[in-house]
C-alpha cells in the first residue's frame, strides 16, 4: 500500500501530481484552512503531513498520529511547531529555506514606499472624486538622503539591503553575526548596535525570526527610544511586535507610521495570542499600511515551495535525510 500525504492547505495541481505516484494523496481542495479537528482526523492514519502557516504540530497532535514519518512545512519560519517534539516522536519536521526571502522583500519594499509616500492616503482621495489637480498636499517623508535601519540581517535581510541599494539612504543594520567586509561594502551597509539603530533610524524594517530572545522585541521601550516620526515596517513575524504598543505610540505621534505583513493573532502557538489585529490599528488608515500576510504569494514561487516541501516527504518516505530537514533523528 502507498503511504498517504495529508495535505493542509490549498497546492496547485503540480504538487498532487507529483506525489500521486508514491502516494495516497488527501488533499484541501478549498482555499480555507482546515481546523486542527480536521487535520487530526485525516491525519491519524498517515505518514506525511504538509502543513502551512495557520497550523500547529505540538506534542499532543503527535500522540493521536502515530504513523507519522514526517511533517513538512511549506514555510522558512516554523515556531508555531514544537521540533523537540517531533524529534522525540521519531518524525522528520522539514522546511523550505530558501525560496521565500526575495518575494517577502518585494513585498517589503511596496509596504516602505506607500507607507513613507502616503499613497494609500492618496488613492482613497483619488476616489472621492474631490481631485481637480495638482495643490500643495500629501506632503510626506521621502527615501533619498534618510537612514534605514534593517534588524537582522539573515536571509531576508540580505534580500532586503539588496534592494535598497540605489535608493541612495544610509543603510544600517543590526545582528549578533557581522557580514563580512565585502558584503558591507556592496550592500553599502554599516553594522551598528541594536539601541543605535533605533535610535538614529527614520525607517526600521524588520527581519528576523520569532525566538524567545525577539517576541515583542519592538515594545513600549524600545518605541520610546525611536527617532520621534520614525516609520516601523514588519515583513517577518507578528509577534517581534507589541502591537498595542505600537497603537499607543502611533496616537502621540511618536511614531509616525506602521506597515505589517503579519499579526500577532497569526502566531498560533501562542497560549496568550489576541484574537484579532488591535481596532485602532484597523481604524488609524491615515498612519498604517497593511496586507494580509501575501509576503511570498508570488503564484509560481508557492508552487515550488509546495513542491519542495513534498520533495522532503518523498525523501522521508524513502529512509533518506529530508533536504530541508532542521531535526536529526539519526545518531
Amino acid at each position: 500500500m502507498k503511504p498517504t500525504v495529508v495535505i493542509t492547505n490549498w497546492v496547485h495541481p503540480e504538487v498532487i501530481e507529483f506525489l500521486e505516484p508514491h502516494c495516497e494523496v488527501i488533499a484541501n481542495a478549498n482555499q480555507e484552512s482546515l481546523s486542527r479537528e480536521e487535520i487530526l482526523q485525516r491525519a491519524k492514519n498517515a505518514q506525511a503531513l504538509m502543513v502551512f502557516m495557520p497550523d500547529t504540530i505540538d506534542e499532543s497532535f503527535l500522540q493521536q498520529c502515530s504513523q507519522l514519518k514526517v511533517v513538512a512545512s511549506a514555510l522558512k519560519g516554523y515556531d508555531n511547531f514544537d521540533v523537540d517534539a517531533c524529534t522525540r516522536y521519531g518524525v522528520w519536521f522539514t522546511i523550505v529555506p530558501s525560496l521565500l526571502s526575495a518575494p517577502t522583500a518585494e513585498i517589503t519594499i511596496g509596504l516602505l514606499i506607500g507607507l513613507a509616500r502616503q499613497m494609500l492616503v492618496s488613492d482613497r482621495f483619488i476616489r472621492t472624486g474631490k481631485f481637480a489637480g495638482w495643490r500643495p498636499q500629501f506632503y510626506s517623508l521621502g527615501l533619498a538622503n534618510r537612514t534605514l535601519g534593517i534588524v537582522g540581517m539573515g536571509a531576508l535581510g540580505k534580500a532586503i539591503a539588496q534592494r535598497l541599494v540605489g535608493f541612495e539612504m544610509q543603510l544600517l543594520y543590526s545582528d549578533p553575526v557581522a557580514l563580512t567586509p565585502q558584503q558591507e561594502a556592496a550592500g553599502q551597509l554599516t553594522r551598528v548596535p541594536f539601541d543605535i539603530l533605533i535610535q538614529s533610524s527614520d525607517f526600521i524594517v524588520l527581519a528576523v525570526p520569532l525566538q524567545p530572545e525577539t517576541f515583542h522585541l519592538i515594545n513600549a521601550n524600545t518605541l520610546g527610544t525611536m527617532k520621534r516620526g520614525s516609520f516601523l515596517i514588519n515583513p517577518c513575524r507578528g509577534s517581534v511586535v507589541d502591537e498595542q504598543a505600537v497603537c499607543q505610540a502611533l496616537e502621540s505621534g511618536h511614531l509616525a507610521g506602521y506597515a505589517a505583513d503579519v499579526f500577532e493573532m497569526e502566531d498560533w502557538y501562542r497560549s496568550d495570542r489576541p484574537y484579532k489585529i488591535p481596532q485602532l490599528l484597523l481604524e488609524n488608515t491615515n498612519q498604517t499600511f497593511f496586507t494580509p500576510h501575501i509576503g511570498s504569494a508570488v503564484d509560481d514561487l508557492r508552487r515550488n515551495i509546495a513542491l519542495e516541501a513534498a520533495q522532503n516527504i518523498l525523501q522521508a518516505l524513502q529512509g533518506e535525510k529530508p533536504q530541508g530537514a532542521v531535526n536529526c533523528l539519526w545518531t
